[in-house]
Order: C-alpha cells, then sequence, then structure tokens
C-alpha cells in the first residue's frame, strides 16, 4: 500500500492509532485482555526472520515463504492496529474490501494489496523501545529485556492465532539491530539475511533514497507514515543504521554512491560477526544464486527449513543502471566480503 493513496479520514485514523507509544501500548494491552487467553504459546515454533539492509531481495523472499502458507505473518490488513491484529479483523472484517494488486510506494514493479505480506511488527519494537535504538540521525544495536522479550513473544502468538498458523513469518530490515534478543525469544528461530552484489545494492539503495526524497518533500504524510513504522532507510527522514563503532564513522553525503556503500560494509561486516556467533540459527541467502537457479534454490532453502514448494517460482533479475562506484579502495573491500557472505550461503544449503 503507498500511503499517498490514503484519504483525509484514513489518515487521521492511521496517526491517532500508531503515532506516539501511549496509543499502540494500549492496543496491545486490549488485546492482550481480550485474546490472551488462549493464545498459542509461540516460544519453541520454528519461525523464520528475514532481515537485512534494503533492496537486496527480502520481500521476493518473503513472499516465497509466504505463499507456502505455512507462516502466519502481518499483512496491510492489519493496519493500523497492528498492536491488535485480533480484535482488528474482528471490528475490521465486517467492511474491509478487496483490493486490486496496485505497484507499491518503492517504484520498483512489485504489487501490494491487503493480504500482502509486510514489515508492521517494528511498530511493536517502536513502542516498547523506541528510545533505545531511535536516535535523531541514527538506529542503533539494542537489547531487549526480559519483559519485552515476553510481550514479544505474546505478540507472536497473537499473530499466529489470527492467522491460524504455528509460525510466523518475519520480514524486517531493523531486526538486525536486535538479532541476539530474536534469538533469546525464539531459540528455534531462522534468521535468514539476504544480501546482493555491492555495487548493485548500493546502486538501488541510493536510487531509492532519491525516489523518497521526492516523495516526501511532495506529502508530508508519507513520511510521517514511515517514521511510526520506524522505517527510516530512504527519503527525508533517513537515518543510517550504526553498528558499534561504525557509529563514529563519517559517511558522508547519503545523496553519494560512497555513503550506500559504506553503510553495506559496515551492516554486513557485523552481522558476519554475528553469523559467527550465532551459528547455524543464522545463514545468509544470495539474491544472485536465487536469480541464477531459482528453482534448485528455493528446493535447497525449503528443505532446510521443513518446507514444501507449491507453485512455480518466478524471479525477475533486476535490471538496473549503475553509477561508477567512486572509491576502489572501499569497493575492494565490500568484495571481499560479498565473497565470504557468497560462500557461507552455498555452505548453508549444501
Amino acid at each position: 500500500m503507498s500511503p499517498e493513496e490514503y484519504g483525509a479520514g484514513a489518515r487521521l485514523f492511521h496517526k491517532i492509532a500508531l503515532s506516539g507509544r501511549a496509543t499502540p501500548e494500549l492496543f496491545f494491552d486490549i488485546e492482550k485482555a481480550m485474546h490472551g487467553g488462549d493464545c498459542p504459546d509461540a516460544t519453541t515454533g520454528a519461525h523464520v526472520f528475514v532481515s537485512g539492509l534494503a533492496r537486496s531481495g527480502t520481500t521476493l523472499l518473503m513472499r516465497m515463504l509466504h505463499d507456502t502458507n505455512a507462516f502466519g505473518s502481518l499483512t496491510y490488513r492489519d493496519m493500523p492496529l497492528v498492536m491488535a491484529p485480533n480484535l482488528w479483523r474482528g471490528i475490521a472484517g465486517n467492511f474491509q474490501k478487496s483490493m486490486t494488486r496496485t505497484e507499491r510506494a518503492h517504484g520498483d514493479g512489485l504489487e501490494v494489496d491487503y493480504d500482502s505480506p509486510e514489515a508492521l511488527e517494528e511498530v511493536f519494537w517502536r513502542t516498547f523501545c523506541g528510545p533505545d535504538y531511535i536516535g535523531a540521525d541514527k538506529l542503533q544495536l539494542m537489547t531487549a529485556d526480559h519483559e519485552v522479550i515476553a510481550d514479544f513473544r505474546r505478540y507472536v502468538g497473537l499473530i499466529l492465532k489470527r492467522c491460524a498458523r504455528a509460525r510466523y513469518l518475519s520480514k524486517n530490515n531493523n531486526s538486525i539491530l536486535r538479532l541476539p534478543s530474536i534469538v533469546t525469544a525464539f531459540s528455534n528461530a531462522t534468521i535468514l539475511i539476504p544480501f546482493r552484489d555491492p555495487v548493485a545494492q548500493a546502486n538501488s539503495l541510493l536510487r531509492q533514497h532519491e525516489h523518497f526524497m521526492k516523495i516526501h518533500a511532495e506529502d508530508a504524510f508519507s513520511r510521517q507514515y514511515m517514521g511510526w513504522l520506524a522505517h527510516h532507510e530512504f527519503g527525508g527522514d533517513q537515518r543510517r543504521f550504526v553498528f558499534g563503532d561504525s557509529a563514529q564513522a563519517e559517511y558522508g553525503d547519503p545523496g553519494q554512491l560512497s555513503y550506500w556503500l559504506a553503510l553495506w560494509i559496515d551492516a554486513y561486516a557485523y552481522l558476519v560477526q554475528q553469523a559467527d556467533v550465532l551459528g547455524e540459527q543464522m545463514m545468509f541467502f544470495s539474491y544472485e544464486h536465487l536469480t541464477d537457479a531459482p528453482e534448485d534454490i528455493r528446493a535447497k532453502l525449503f528443505s532446510r527449513l521443513g518446507l514444501e514448494a507449491s507453485a512455480a517460482l518466478e524471479v525477475r533479475e533486476r535490471r538496473e543502471d549503475h553509477r561508477e562506484m567512486p572509491s576502489l579502495a572501499r569497493l575492494t573491500e565490500a568484495q571481499a566480503l560479498y565473497q565470504d557472505m557468497t560462500a557461507r550461503a552455498q555452505k548453508a544449503l549444501s
């Protein structure tokens, strides 16, 4: 869904339901009181968390998994009361309509409708942990306390109740900021980290930033909407991820390709370190491997996750113009990291 498509009434409802922290927390408390009694225990589920930098194939990977019907997940139909999925479904079920698939706000050819899964769980983390990781100009690493982890388990259980499924599927790029907490919450979960050739991904990140800069300049609600979801990857309210020592790094101008290459290096270098700590619970997934041999890679991934393939898989390779990379030294560093992750991804599916 594109926030530009919302009418005045819908925009006001979204602002009331999503802005701030008190209202989402109130709806979560009501949800727990009304639907928590027979909520399934999600603690030991074989859930899947897809996370990484944007423009790496995260949406494609999530849809491929979601289409198996083995997972429950939040969808656009859960907006704007994403903190109370069962309550909202009971209220909205009588008047929510179907919609024709339309291109999402990214302008990248991917189409969505009300039942498309999306990264909406971040409202939970912003509500309960926002000051811990959301800064004025950055998003930083965070660790959830025991109470928040317990509530996150309940939240996932409530989503699974609404979906009548036993496994949860998440696609949320901000999850890379809290991977140890996710593993603590769900010890049987798999964390999938898609990645892409650094030159291609950096170019795509820059293009999306420019695209959303234009959107946000023309529509203030669109910028607010992304802020309520804590999606600060692109546009007028862009805030970069920082990982330990990278918080001190100078990235320069996000309007330059060098900025996005530096972010790519810092993010995936950190994720390689996390993979060494988390072991087999975390695996890298190569976008290029998927586009080169989609059926073979899907079969191997599904076998790893205990899934059965359904319909034939169609993967559209992204054909995007590239701008020249300004720093050969940084490119060499990025390519070395890319080769390391490629080898890990191949080993994980062997």
